[in-house]
């Protein structure tokens, strides 16, 4: 080969040309980092949006009903799906909007009561099924209120606070629809003090 070839061979397989100036060359610009930023940003809250709406909510406990188990001013996050890819379960912790719509807030309230089942209450204690309830989170003693014996319809659960001697529930509204159920507790995550997973 002839040296004098090699400076056209060079030119002709020289160094490949910046991205940039290809990319200007197929009419494309480049993304600017800014812009990048952005679309990541909106992404990331439209997903978090899907989350909340669909998946996991945070709910704030505003009352003490539930107490001991959770406190007033506990943060909890709640399993959307759990009613809609199965069915409550004794002892689940559920969110719900109370019947008659004079109360704005959620309740949070234990699953006691399922469809079907009978529910007395005698001498402070629980019977389902004629069977006495272990209940070893509820506080105090539980009294009748205005359905005591009762047949939880269909489609529907009894549910109770924990802290028996200062909550509103099925006692005195009567059962829950399932369909109203806002999803399953699993965690209450705020103060952390206060952590528990699947209680």
């Amino acid at each position: 080969m002839e040296k004098g070839n090699s400076p056209e061979i060079e030119n002709a397989v020289g160094q490949p040309e910046p991205l940039e100036e290809v990319l200007q060359e197929k009419g494309k610009k480049p993304k600017s980092a800014v812009w990048e930023w952005i679309e990541t940003i909106l992404i990331a809250l439209i997903l978090a949006l899907l989350l909340r709406t669909f998946v996991v909510q945070p709910f704030q406990v505003h009352l003490s009903s539930m107490h001991p188990t959770l406190e007033e001013g506990d943060f909890i996050l709640v399993n959307k799906l759990a009613y809609k890819l199965g069915t409550p379960q004794r002892g689940d912790i559920v969110v719900f909007m109370p019947p008659g719509g004079q109360v704005q807030k959620p309740y949070i309230k234990r699953v006691i009561g399922l469809p079907g089942e009978t529910v007395d209450i005698k001498d402070g204690k629980v019977f389902v099924n004629g069977s006495e309830l272990e209940e070893p989170y509820a506080l105090g003693e539980t009294s009748g209120g205005k359905f005591n014996h009762l047949v939880v319809p269909e489609g529907t659960v009894f549910v109770m606070g924990d802290n028996r001697m200062n909550s509103s529930d099925s006692r005195y509204f009567g059962p829950v629809s399932i369909a109203s159920l806002e999803g399953k507790t699993f965690l209450c995550f705020w103060p952390f003090s206060h952590f528990k997973w699947n209680f």
